[in-house]
């Protein structure tokens, strides 16, 4: 069957029954051309083709290029290859005394070319090369031309190719320039930048060996500074035609420079800007953190320059997700050691990103703020003079400062409120004193077990809460009631209390509950009276109220 292969073999145990099976062709993936490319889709079935194309710089003279799957499961690879694509300059021609043209043939690259550019000039009446000089141009035309910088007077060499990786036939040019006596300097040339803050000087007069001066003006600001300014100048004396100047210039500044040829027959002038980019290496050092929220670092910088700070900070808490803070600020300064104290909220972790504008990275630091005292309780004071005490309000408190640990109820002696510490950890449950003179914890409820509305807690109900025995008031004994709040986190306890209620000759728990049965006692023989009266029972209200009193 067409796309498939018979295949002989045994059966695994009887080696003496011979069995065949078909099965479909495939060759797998196709195998790789030096210097091409895989394009399309392909199949690996008996019949498939792949199809090759040749990477940039290299052609396939013969045709396309392809492979193809047999029916005995393999690929048959094409006889034709990818050849390197030799380019041939040609044409190549002087104008303008000094500069050079040429042609390219080749019709099958579309990048740019790299040319270099060999230059070698000898004097007439000299025997030594005067002039070496080599030059890369890059770009795309099909017809590139270059002007030089030459010596007047002079035989020239130049030899053109093309950059590696690719290859061509190189080609060579000789002229020779013209003498000074034709040639006028006329005082003018022209600048050029390189590495950021170097400047290279072209003067457009031919004669070799002549002395120039040439003025510098460097005025440098940043235009996030108000107070920086950078300004300089300086002359310089050259006899070469081509100078390079580079100038030592500050990061992140906008600059003008200006340069004056001085002791020309016509002098003559080039303004010229350069903004320098940020310096690559970092100039914040030895940054640190103190006094919790302040920071303090190093400026690698000259002495009195001033700086422009860039703060980016975020603030989050891992008890509150809801809890982020972020800012962005800036600050200057011509300190060597700066300082910033900063607004943080406390009880929370920052990432502080520091970058100085004139760098190009910033630094990154971790701030951990400690907690606070948390808000006051929030609590409805009662006022209670040997009255039931109603049942006391707790209200869940905002984790503005920390994390909220903890509620406490603590019930003191009267006496001893004006003298009570928030942050005493003296107070111990009721059954650890032998008296309850110094006072005790009556209950406390984990923040995560109290609710976001709000719950009720009657004092003396002689129930548990958390470790603590909420134990009757005593009978005309006077009492301080307390709400503690506790905040705790790496460490550290914070608390805020309220007097909750106070307490003037207390009558017990027992009496409480007894006086709220006869007020429902009372509430139901009256309701019961009215009934009877209203469906014709003669008995009196009054005898039935007091039958219901003695009982």
């Amino acid at each position: 069957m067409d796309g498939y292969l018979l295949r002989n073999g045994s059966e695994p145990f009887h080696p003496t029954i011979d069995a065949t099976s078909c099965t479909e062709i495939n060759c797998g993936n196709p195998p790789e051309m030096r210097h091409a490319i895989l394009v399309e889709n392909h199949s690996s079935r008996l019949g498939g083709v792949a199809h090759y194309i040749c990477q940039e710089g290299f052609e396939s003279p013969g045709g396309k290029i392809t492979s193809v799957c047999t029916e005995k499961g393999t690929w048959r690879e094409s006889t034709l290859t990818c050849t390197e694509i030799l380019t041939k300059i040609n044409d190549v021609s002087v104008f303008n005394d000094t500069c050079v043209r040429w042609q390219m043939n080749s019709e099958r690259i579309n990048s740019k070319i790299v040319y270099v550019i060999s230059v070698k000039g000898q004097r007439l009446d000299a025997i030594e090369s005067v002039h070496e000089e080599t030059v890369k141009l890059t770009t795309d035309s099909r017809t590139p031309e270059v002007c030089l910088a030459l010596y007047p007077g002079t035989n020239y060499t130049v030899h053109i190719s093309i950059a590696p990786p690719r290859r061509s036939v190189p080609a060579v040019i000789g002229f020779q320039t013209a003498e000074d006596d034709i040639l006028e300097d006329d005082g003018m040339f022209n600048i050029s930048i390189f590495n950021e803050t170097c400047l290279k000087l072209n003067r457009h007069s031919r004669k070799i060996g002549s002395e120039y001066m040439y003025q510098f003006t460097v005025l440098g600001q940043r235009w996030y500074l108000d107070n920086f300014s950078h300004a300089t100048s300086f002359n310089f004396t050259t006899r070469e035609r081509v100078p390079v100047v580079c100038l030592n210039l500050y990061p992140t500044t906008d600059y003008t420079v200006n340069v004056s040829l001085l002791r020309s027959p016509k002098p003559h002038s080039v303004q010229i800007t350069i903004a320098t980019p940020p310096a690559v290496k970092q100039t914040i050092s030895n940054i640190s953190g103190f006094n919790e929220t302040c920071l303090r670092w190093n400026i690698i910088k000259k002495v009195d320059m001033e700086e422009m700070y860039l703060f980016h900070i975020w603030g989050q808490r891992w008890y509150q997700k809801e809890f982020v803070r972020e800012m962005t600020f800036n600050i200057s300064t011509s300190s060597q050691d700066p300082e910033v104290c900063l607004e943080l909220h406390p009880g929370t972790n920052y990432n502080v990103s520091l970058r100085a504008l004139s760098s190009e990275f910033p630094v990154v630091i971790s701030l951990t703020t400690q907690i606070t005292e948390p808000p006051l309780p929030e609590v409805e004071f009662f006022m209670v003079h040997r009255g039931p005490l109603p049942r006391l309000r707790l209200r869940k408190a905002k984790e503005k400062n920390g994390p909220i640990s903890s509620y406490q109820v603590l019930v003191l002696p009267l006496a001893l409120q004006s003298a009570f510490s928030c942050d005493s950890e003296g107070a111990s449950s009721f059954f650890s004193n032998t008296s309850d003179a110094d006072g005790y914890v009556a209950a406390e409820l984990l923040a995560k077990d109290v609710p976001d509305d709000a719950m009720e807690i009657p004092i003396g109900d002689r129930l548990y809460y958390g470790h603590y025995y909420n134990a009757p008031l005593k009978t005309g004994k006077d009492y301080c009631i307390i709400l503690r709040i506790t905040s705790e986190w790496n460490k550290v306890r914070r608390h805020s209390c309220a007097v909750w209620a106070q307490v003037k000759g207390k009558i017990t728990f027992c009496l409480q509950m007894l006086s709220f049965f006869l007020l429902c006692s009372i509430k139901f023989i009256l309701m019961r009276s009215v009934f009877k009266i209203v469906t014709g029972d003669q008995n009196p209200i009054h005898t039935t109220l007091s039958k219901k009193l003695h009982s």
